[in-house]
C-alpha cells in the first residue's frame, strides 16, 4: 500500500484551521452571501439519484486529516460540506456523486455533514450550505457557495483534474488504470504489520507509543527513509499539541529567550508559515553561541526533516543556516 509522503503533509496534522489555508474560500463565500443566489441546478439534475461509488468517501473530524488532506496529495478532493435538513444539499449532491463516479478516481468526493463536523465547517468559514471545495496537496484552490448547474460543475471539476495532472501522480495513474480496462485500483501490496501499528498509535494521539514503534522499525533498518520521515512527524506533532498559542507573541517580546523561539518556530510552521519559522531560528542562531546556538540548529535541522531534502524552502533555509554559522 503507498503512504503519503510525510515530509510532505507535516504540517497538516495540526489544529484544521491552522493547517489549511482557507482564508480564500471563507472571502469567497462571504462575498456570494452579498450577492443574489446562484441559479438553482436543472430539474433533471437535482432528481438524480445518489450513486455508490468507491470514489465518494464520508468524511468526518476524526477523518478529515486522512480522507481528505493525504488523499489530496495523490488526487484533487472536492468537499461537499452539506446538511440533511438543506434542500440544496440534496439536490447538488447527488450530481457530485454522479460524476464522481464517472472519474475513475481522477478525483474523490469528500462529503461532510456539517451538523456531525461542526470543527470542519467553522475551518472552511460554512456560513450556509450547500458549499463545495477543491483541495489538492494540502491546499484549498476554489470552491463556490450554493448550486451550480452540473455543466459548469463538470467544466470546473475538468479544469481542476487538467491543471493539477501534471502535478499530483494519483490522477495519471487513474487515467492509465481506467484507459487499461480496470475501473478500481489494483491489488495493494500488503500492509506491513509495524507501520500498521505505529500509524494507529499516531491517529489515536498515542505520540509516545508511536515514537516507540518508528524507532524499533530503525533499529532494525536505519536506512528506512518513512520510517524517519514518520518519528520526525510525531515528535513534531507531540511538541505542538500543548504549545500556548501565544508563543509567538512571547518570542517576539523576548528575542533572546531560546525556549520561546523554539516553541514559536513551532507553531509558525504548524500554522504553515514554513519561511517564518525558518527564518526565526536562523536570527537566533545568529544570536547565540555555544551550547544554546546549537540547541537551536539542532532544532532547525528536525523541522528540515518535515519536508523532502529538494523542498527549495528547506534548501534555502540550510544555505541561510550555513552562512549564519560560519
Amino acid at each position: 500500500m503507498t503512504r503519503p509522503d510525510r515530509r510532505q503533509n507535516a504540517a497538516l496534522s495540526a489544529a484544521l484551521a491552522g493547517a489549511v489555508d482557507l482564508s480564500a474560500v471563507k472571502a469567497r463565500a462571504e462575498a456570494a452571501a452579498r450577492q443574489p443566489s446562484r441559479p438553482a441546478a436543472a430539474p433533471g439534475d437535482a432528481a438524480a439519484p445518489a450513486t455508490t461509488s468507491e470514489w465518494v468517501v464520508e468524511v468526518s473530524e476524526a477523518t478529515f486529516q486522512q480522507d481528505v488532506l493525504e488523499r489530496s496529495l495523490q488526487v484533487p478532493v472536492v468537499v461537499d460540506l452539506r446538511a440533511s435538513w438543506s434542500e440544496e444539499s440534496q439536490q447538488l449532491s447527488p450530481v457530485l456523486e454522479r460524476l464522481s463516479a464517472e472519474s475513475n478516481g481522477t478525483w474523490i468526493l469528500a462529503r461532510v455533514d456539517v451538523d456531525a463536523s461542526p470543527r470542519v465547517a467553522q475551518a472552511f468559514g460554512v456560513q450556509s450550505v450547500p458549499m463545495t471545495v477543491a483541495i489538492a496537496g494540502g491546499q484549498v484552490l476554489d470552491g463556490f457557495p450554493g448550486l451550480q448547474p452540473e455543466p459548469q460543475l463538470r467544466q470546473w471539476i475538468a479544469s481542476l483534474v487538467q491543471a493539477l495532472r501534471d502535478r499530483l501522480p494519483g490522477i495519471k495513474a487513474a487515467e492509465e488504470r481506467a484507459a487499461a480496462g480496470g475501473g478500481a485500483a489494483e491489488a495493494e501490496e500488503p500492509e506491513d504489520p509495524r507501520f500498521t501499528a505505529a500509524e494507529e498509535a499516531f491517529e489515536n494521539g498515542d505520540f509516545a507509543a508511536a515514537e516507540a514503534a518508528y524507532e524499533q522499525i530503525l533499529a532494525a533498518e536505519p536506512a528506512n527513509e518513512e520510517a524517519k520521515a514518520a518519528l520526525a512527524q510525531v515528535r513534531f506533532s507531540a511538541r505542538t499539541e500543548h504549545i500556548d498559542s501565544s508563543a509567538v507573541e512571547k518570542a517576539d517580546a523576548a528575542p533572546d529567550d531560546v525556549d520561546a523561539q523554539l516553541a514559536a518556530a513551532d507553531i509558525e510552521l504548524a500554522a504553515q508559515q514554513v519561511d517564518e519559522a525558518f527564518a526565526r531560528l536562523i536570527a537566533a542562531v545568529r544570536r547565540t553561541s555555544d551550547e544554546d546556538r546549537n540547541r537551536v540548529r539542532q532544532h532547525l535541522v528536525s523541522l528540515f526533516e518535515l519536508f523532502p531534502a529538494d523542498d527549495q524552502r528547506v534548501v534555502l533555509a540550510r544555505r541561510n543556516l550555513a552562512s549564519a554559522l560560519f
